[in-house]
């Protein structure tokens, strides 16, 4: 196991995307086309995902969000969507569509709005913090089966989180997955302050007075029952780490600095 070591923050706790440099060419694509499309790459622990900018705004529609396949992909079916809605359609929830695979079905699951705002950041920019709907476009496997039917792929698991549920738990591990937290916080109920993200994948969710001895294991869903607000943390990257001042305040994202 690694022993933390808190480092200055390094990171900002507030949406990863630097909107200044990308206002003008959406606000120019909405206007002109009447959607945009923002797209995100996969990295070691997230999956990619894709998602649309303006469709509430020019055609009353739910704003549109894919994942786990190539960004040009999704970028394609995004905006085969968009154009289908500049032309009339209207999506609804539960309905199998054919037109956006050669070799397999989607469906569009209603978005939690307890959701929307961990994966629509430019949206929820552009629409000035404002509430809007969004639907998720969820593809089958090679066999035909969606994420929520048995038998579902392995391989596909982890690339298609289901915006519609889990609220919750946010976190893609398992809710009993083992995760290291201190003694701290099980017998003297102080708050969470440190959450870390191990380069190996490990969790730890550290109360900040913790010494080696003093860490335990829980499960996970154990920890996010008992304090809600860890959700907010649950896309921290491998070798990433969150810290706060008190329960209940302002993340700060950094990278951890480790020591064997």
């Amino acid at each position: 196991m690694h022993i933390f070591i808190a480092k200055e923050n390094e990171m900002s706790d507030t949406h990863p995307h630097d909107f200044d440099e990308a206002d003008d060419n959406i606000i120019e694509h909405v206007n002109t086309v009447g959607w945009s499309v923002a797209m995100i790459e996969a990295t070691d622990y997230l999956p990619s995902f894709a998602y649309t900018i303006g469709l509430w705004k020019s055609y009353g529609h739910p704003e549109l969000i894919s994942f786990g396949l190539t960004v040009k992909t999704l970028h394609e079916i995004l905006n085969l969507a968009g154009e289908n809605i500049k032309n009339g359609a209207q999506y609804k929830v539960g309905t199998v569509y054919s037109e956006f695979f050669t070799n397999g079905n989607a469906q569009l699951l209603a978005v939690d709005e307890r959701n929307i705002r961990d994966y629509f950041g430019y949206a929820v920019w552009f629409n000035k913090g404002q509430e809007f709907p969004a639907m998720q476009l969820v593809w089958t496997d090679r066999d035909g089966k969606y994420p929520w039917e048995e038998g579902y792929g392995e391989e596909f698991k982890y690339r298609q989180p289901l915006l519609d549920r889990n609220a919750d738990f946010k976190f893609k591990e398992e809710k009993n997955v083992a995760v290291f937290t201190t003694r701290q916080w099980i017998e003297e109920h102080k708050p969470i302050l440190q959450v870390v993200h191990d380069e190996d994948g490990d969790w730890q969710f550290l109360t900040g007075d913790q010494y080696l001895e003093d860490m335990i294991v829980v499960t996970l869903a154990h920890l996010v029952i008992k304090d809600p607000s860890l959700n907010d943390v649950f896309n921290l990257e491998y070798g990433e780490q969150a810290v706060r001042d008190s329960a209940g305040g302002n993340w700060k994202r950094s990278k951890a600095v480790f020591e064997e």
